[in-house]
């Protein structure tokens, strides 16, 4: 009599990835820097150059939804490093060989970014109304304003997570994901773009984060974000779109379908 083989069986697509959500939200509650740096700036820019850039004093208004997409943007960027790191030490194949499939540990990831720092958000904007922040919006516009943060917040961490599986250790996804936090300061994050030199104002003008700002501060003030809420959805969609394309082709290539 031929004995049968032992039949392997993998679990469902949404069960592993829950499982690698579950993981990389653990591993997120070790990541403090991604509140604290941001709260912060927040603080330095508010306090030591805001009377200097608005006597005023109502810098801060202006200031917030550039900290936030700063506030995301460091948030995001530990997402590259953790995943390099997944990638770099044979923990992925090492979920080969578990009943799970592994791609679902980058989708872990970027849930797990999403979450974390849409909290960090939360803590930024509490900070801020503590010293002064003091939007207009109603509740449909308060939503209307987090909607955008969390899909820039998406667009954002599926880039950097190409970015942890292209890069072949943690230092170079770090090196690598470093220069994408420097496009809020070439943005209206800080200063109006029409106090730029001419060059830079259309680098600032025609870069994804200057009408994903301008469009959360229309929201937060009560304002009509006009054609920069359009180019801030097409944005976002665009990058979601072709960092997850990219991601995915990465991933087969380096981990093998499954």
């Amino acid at each position: 009599m031929t004995a049968l083989a032992p039949t392997r069986t993998t679990v469902s697509p949404l069960t592993s990835t829950a499982v690698f959500i579950g993981r990389s939200v653990r591993h997120s509650l070790r990541n403090v820097e991604a509140i604290v740096l941001p709260v912060m700036l927040m603080l330095l820019f508010t306090f030591v150059f805001g009377g200097a850039l608005d006597t005023g004093g109502g810098y801060v208004d202006y200031v917030v939804p550039g900290i936030v997409l700063l506030c995301a943007g460091f948030g995001a960027s530990s997402t590259a490093v953790d995943i390099a790191q997944d990638m770099s030490d044979g923990i992925v194949d090492r979920f080969r060989t578990m009943p799970l499939r592994s791609r679902g540990v980058v989708t872990g990831h970027v849930v797990a970014s999403l979450a974390r720092n849409l909290v960090a958000t939360g803590v930024v904007i509490a900070v801020a109304l503590l010293v002064g922040f003091r939007p207009t919006a109603n509740a449909l516009e308060w939503g209307a304003a987090l909607a955008i943060v969390a899909l820039f917040i998406l667009a954002i961490t599926w880039l950097y997570a190409g970015i942890g599986i292209a890069a072949k250790n943690p230092t170079a996804a770090s090196g690598y994901g470093f220069a994408l936090l420097f496009l809020p300061y070439l943005s209206s994050a800080f200063v109006p773009t029409d106090t730029m030199p001419q060059w830079l104002q259309w680098i600032a003008q025609n870069q994804p984060i200057t009408p994903i700002i301008e469009t959360i501060r229309a929201f937060l003030f009560g304002d009509d974000p006009g054609s920069e809420l359009w180019w801030a959805l097409g944005w976002c969609a665009l990058i979601i779109a072709g960092a997850y394309v990219w991601a995915a082709w990465l991933f087969r290539r380096k981990a093998g379908r499954r």
